[in-house]
């Protein structure tokens, strides 16, 4: 199994609404399965960013065999 861990920070509005960078996420994310990886492990933690806005820290760990 070959293994890539990649991180991304995920910045919010204080008053919950749509994040601002979700479609990087999005292509994050699909650029590795167009490479053949699959989606093995994805985990966020929040944290109060500069300003008051919120933001969520995200790993996710793909996988290809």
């Amino acid at each position: 199994m070959e293994y890539v861990v990649l991180q991304m920070r995920v910045e919010t509005k204080t008053s919950g609404e749509t994040s601002k960078n979700l479609p990087e996420l999005q292509k994050m994310i699909n650029d590795q399965a167009s490479k053949g990886y699959r989606l093995h492990t994805f985990e966020t933690w929040s944290m109060m960013g500069y300003g008051g806005g919120n933001e969520v820290m995200a790993t996710a760990v793909f996988e290809r065999k």
